[in-house]
């Protein structure tokens, strides 16, 4: 049997709805009831069978932080997707992220080896992977992190969840980690995921940043995260990403397919650097959430390009295009948006 924590998410109810189509027997893990009928919303996405297809997954209500309940998940289990994790780039949320990122995936690296599994797949990100200061060499696996660099709080976080991974490798556990870039996938329209760019963007945005970063579909990723759990590959890493676009180049693109208005101005740096610390002045003064972070402004910016080379040769991977992702996406939303009017 398969268990994917963190079911109700991006990444795992698109898992999930790949595993159940292939009949595979899977448990999941949830925290808050209300959340699993986005898992069935996105199904019904997919499927004219969508029900009975959520009906195949057994749910268990547990947090990755309280043990006793982890038990009872992983019973009977061969094979865990570790998709649960905490995605904020707001620096006061430093220790709430190393709780579930880092202690959640040590509580889920422990058990998978006292459960004898055969094979833990994680979902890391290429926030977790190195930089380099030339802008046009390709990142790849072994880029070297450098903990001294001005990493997000988030970066941090899911670096250190990583380590657990490969600490449970030294102690005889077999697992594989994928870096996926930006995910594009529908029915998170709201949150910390690419689904709250889309509403944003339609919703009208009025700056535009030149950064680049890989972008990826959300099929892609369950799909590579698949393959890697069927076949012999252990202990390895692989960026997951379909192509490295600007950040302009995604809001155009995205704004053109929801049909409104294009952002007209550039965010220079100058103007990112002074937003943040704005940001910063209302949190301090005015208690108000952070959105916009010293280390976000700068990735705002930033060319970053990753290399996704390993994963299509190692696996003869072939990724969906990102036009075609948006493409779909966009159309998601809009037909999730005529249904609320």
């Amino acid at each position: 049997m398969i268990l994917v924590t963190g079911g109700t998410g991006l990444v795992g109810s698109h898992l999930l709805f790949q595993l159940v189509k292939n009949n595979n027997k899977v448990r999941a893990t949830y925290r808050r009831t209300k959340t699993l009928k986005r898992v069935a919303h996105v199904f019904s996405y997919y499927s004219s069978e969508a029900q009975t297809l959520f009906e195949k997954i057994e749910w268990i209500e547990a947090d990755i932080n309280d043990i006793p309940r982890l038990q009872n998940a992983f019973k009977d289990i061969t094979h865990v997707y570790h998709c649960a994790a905490f995605v904020s780039f707001e620096p006061d949320k430093y220790h709430e992220l190393r709780k579930i990122n880092i202690e959640g995936t040590s509580n889920i690296v422990n058990l998978s080896i006292s459960h004898n599994i055969k094979k833990l797949c994680y979902v890391s990100s290429i926030a977790a992977i190195g930089y380099n200061e030339d802008s046009e060499k390709l990142i790849t696996e072994e880029t070297e992190w450098n903990p001294e660099a001005d990493n997000s709080v988030y970066a941090i976080t899911k670096y250190g969840a990583e380590l657990e991974v490969w600490r449970g490798t030294q102690e005889g556990l077999e697992a594989v980690i994928v870096n996926p870039g930006i995910i594009l996938g529908a029915g998170y329209w709201k949150g910390g995921s690419s689904g709250n760019l889309f509403r944003q963007i339609h919703d009208g945005m009025k700056y535009f940043v030149k950064g680049v970063v890989g972008y990826v579909d959300v099929f892609d990723v369950t799909k590579a995260m698949i393959k890697l759990m069927q076949c012999d590959i252990k202990n390895e890493r692989f960026i997951v990403i379909a192509e490295n676009l600007s950040f302009k180049s995604f809001q155009f693109k995205v704004a053109k397919m929801l049909n409104v208005a294009l952002p007209k101005k550039e965010a220079k740096p100058w103007l990112l650097s002074l937003a943040w610390r704005l940001d910063w002045l209302n949190h301090k003064l005015l208690r108000k959430r952070r959105t916009l972070s010293k280390q976000t402004a700068k990735s705002a910016v930033s060319i970053t390009k990753y290399d996704n080379n390993k994963l299509k040769h190692t696996l003869d991977f072939q990724f969906k295009s990102i036009d075609d992702s948006i493409e779909d996406v966009c159309g998601l939303y809009l037909k999730d948006l005529s249904k609320k009017t």
